[in-house]
């Protein structure tokens, strides 16, 4: 005989419920939520549109925003799984096929949290994926991720707008019931318990990560794909050598070629050297999570763009030593 289906009513366990589902499920959102609007923040750095001009200061800025980005991405991981588990009976709630208007609201709230679910897995996965400088993908992953991030954040809105009473009643209402005693006997894990241990796991997650955008707990951090190894604490993601720039960089035919309108000036790195030098320490902040702050020395851009009669605002174009393969 096939065996039939679990109902809600197998699952005993006292740890699942909206009472546990909705004090993790508000973390969770506001996690989503963080990340969210630090990834619009970043998206428009990368690419700022022609009515919108990024600030430059603080120098900072997009070291916290693509720092908060990432955190909260990771500190969702065992949110999410924690979130699923306490929710999982509701996966086999009978559809009622007799009333078919329940049916179809049924049928609609189910299809809103199947695209819920697979928008945060996706996200989650692909922005690990991404930290690790893993893309066993063929699509863009900036462009993708970009666009299932409005696909998440909207279904967590429609989400969030169907259950808000149940929600708001969870929240308000006692985290454990008179009966059975609200702590837990022989070694069960009560309800507390269980949230205590999913904060832990989210913070545990966080500390091993974080110290890829702050130093201060790179020792601690033994997840943080980017170490600091490198010239003045500086992670390395690809060397001159493996650019295939270290030849062109150093010949003595280098030239930098400064341009606006029709004016042109050509300097050697000679004539570099010999401009005023100005040093200072600003951070680098990589999309991937990770940033550090050295020291650098060279010419002010400003003053290379006077020397063509640039205006103080003018947008700079920057071509790279760097050329692309050519795609097979």
């Amino acid at each position: 005989m096939r065996p039939s289906l679990p109902s809600p009513e197998s699952f005993t366990s006292r740890l699942r419920g909206p009472e546990v589902a909705s004090r993790i499920g508000l973390w969770l959102g506001i996690c989503f939520g963080v990340a969210f609007v630090t990834g619009l923040i970043s998206h428009a750095a990368q690419d700022t549109p022609t009515w919108l001009t990024f600030p430059t200061r603080p120098v900072s800025l997009y070291r916290v925003t693509q720092g908060l980005h990432v955190i909260a991405g990771t500190a969702a991981v065992p949110l999410l799984l924690a979130k699923l588990w306490s929710v999982y009976p509701k996966l086999f709630n009978r559809f009622s096929l007799r009333e078919p208007r329940k049916l179809v609201l049924q049928l609609a709230e189910r299809g809103s949290i199947a695209v819920l679910v697979s928008a945060a897995i996706f996200q989650l996965a692909t922005g690990l994926a991404n930290s690790a400088q893993w893309y066993p993908w063929s699509f863009s992953f900036r462009d993708t991720h970009y666009a299932v991030a409005w696909v998440a954040i909207g279904s967590l809105l429609v989400h969030i707008a169907v259950k808000l009473p149940a929600v708001r009643t969870a929240l308000t209402g006692p985290l454990d019931d008179a009966e059975p005693p609200v702590e837990a006997t022989d070694g069960q894990l009560s309800r507390r318990g269980f949230l205590r241990t999913t904060w832990l796991a989210a913070g545990v997650a966080v500390l091993a990560t974080a110290g890829a955008t702050v130093p201060a707990l790179r020792k601690v951090s033994i997840f943080a794909v980017r170490s600091g190894d490198g010239p003045q604490g500086v992670p390395i993601n690809r060397s001159a050598e493996a650019a295939g720039v270290t030849e062109s960089a150093a010949r003595p035919s280098y030239r930098l070629e400064v341009g606006y309108g029709d004016r042109r000036v050509s300097l050697s790195r000679a004539d570099l050297e010999a401009m005023p030098q100005t040093s200072a320490v600003l951070p680098i902040a990589c999309v991937e999570g990770w940033s550090a702050s050295p020291t650098w020395t060279g010419v002010r851009v400003r003053e290379l763009l006077a020397l063509v009669d640039a205006p103080a605002d003018s947008d700079v174009k920057v071509e790279s030593l760097e050329r692309k393969e050519p795609s097979a």
